[in-house]
């Protein structure tokens, strides 16, 4: 008999599997439908050798220490701040929107006080902010907004910003001075081998059972539990009784080129016409020295693997049923992006997997950093 029996092997399920494992003696089995662990984060090395993410890129940042020095106990850190540039008016420019990106594009030579008044001239005054739209335009005006915003927003979400919660342009900075980070949080590195190493180590443990191409009613009739930690989409779990609720996709096109470095920039957005969002070269993010380079090419699509909650009222709103109903389910735990339809970086996976933790074992927040691996 298993204490858990934990659906999926992402960063939540994995976290709780090691935590409940190693933490408090439990057993557990983790199951994944797909054949590896790691969830989204998988890495391998391709047919050339060189080191890809298979569901598009992932970059590590938080300002949560305690989610650092946890992972830290499973991997050594290659230090990586990361930096995208848009392809825009015929010319790579730093995004998000900074002094350069200005002073570029439009062959200017301002100040940072200078761009603040720049930007705040062609701002879009709006009473209340609720789209997506209304985040932007009112921070830099129509035409920047159409430049960076517009095209790349249809094309990720399949719907126009004014359309979309405020919540997803929010997370984009604007800045007037020459900072092309495109984040500024405390703790910015790589997992020194990769995420799927860093996986492996952390479930190593006698206690975990892990079974790949196992779907979930299959395990939750054959392998006797007592409990469910459920990472996949909470309505799939119901069996859609309120309806499928929305999730973005995405399709991934991997080429490998014979030279050492194709691009000028780990990513580079196309805020455009084109059908793909973006472009990412491996090496960038990994480190890795090798004689070719791979790239992918992200297209978003309707219908897929759910990748990323649609984040809009009438969503929220089905969510909520569904989030009801899981609350008086027995025995059941809902965690990750899609358990929760929280549309969540990696490392408010990990904080919000150590917090169920705690409340599983009892053990309160402010311990959870400082418990030792046993």
């Amino acid at each position: 008999m298993f204490d858990y029996l934990i659906v999926g092997a992402g960063f939540a399920g994995c976290v709780l599997a090691e935590r409940l494992a190693r933490g408090s003696g439990k057993k557990v089995v983790l199951c994944d439908v797909r054949p590896h662990i790691g969830g989204n984060a998988y890495d391998h090395h391709d047919a050339a050798g060189v080191l890809v993410h298979r569901y598009g890129p992932h970059v590590f940042h938080t300002s949560s220490r305690e989610v650092f020095e946890y992972l830290s106990r499973f991997t050594e850190w290659r230090p990586y701040q990361h930096r995208v540039r848009a392809w825009v008016d015929g010319q790579l420019v730093p995004i998000p929107i900074n002094l350069d990106t200005i002073n570029q594009l439009y062959g200017l030579r301002l100040s940072a006080p200078e761009v603040e008044a720049f930007l705040a001239s062609r701002a879009v005054r709006r009473e209340q902010i609720r789209t997506s739209e209304d985040v932007i335009v009112s921070k830099v005006g129509v035409e920047l907004y159409e430049k960076f915003f517009k095209h790349y927003t249809r094309k990720q979400w399949g719907l126009d910003p004014s359309e979309l919660d405020a919540a997803v342009t929010a997370r984009v900075p604007v800045r007037s001075n020459r900072d092309d980070r495109y984040f500024t949080d405390t703790y910015q590195a790589m997992p020194l081998h990769g995420f799927t190493r860093m996986f492996e180590r952390m479930v190593d443990h006698p206690n975990i059972k892990i079974l790949l191409n196992a779907s979930f009613r299959e395990m939750q009739s054959e392998i006797p539990h007592r409990e469910v930690i459920f990472t996949g989409p909470v309505d799939a779990f119901f069996d859609h009784r309120f309806g499928k609720l929305p999730y973005r996709s995405l399709e991934f096109h991997f080429e490998t080129k014979d030279q050492e470095r194709y691009q000028d920039a780990p990513v580079i957005n196309y805020p455009n016409e084109n059908p793909y969002t973006r472009v990412t070269e491996f090496k960038y993010l990994t480190g890795q020295v090798h004689p070719k380079t791979t790239i992918v090419y992200e297209i978003p699509k309707g219908e897929g693997d759910p990748y990323y909650p649609v984040p809009r009222p009438e969503n929220a709103a089905l969510y909520r049923k569904y989030e009801e109903l899981a609350k008086e389910t027995p025995g059941v735990h809902f965690a990750g992006r899609l358990g929760t339809y929280r549309y969540y970086n990696m490392d408010q996976v990990v904080a919000q997997a150590l917090t169920l933790y705690g409340k599983l074992a009892g053990v309160p927040n402010r311990q959870l950093a400082a418990a030792k691996a046993a």
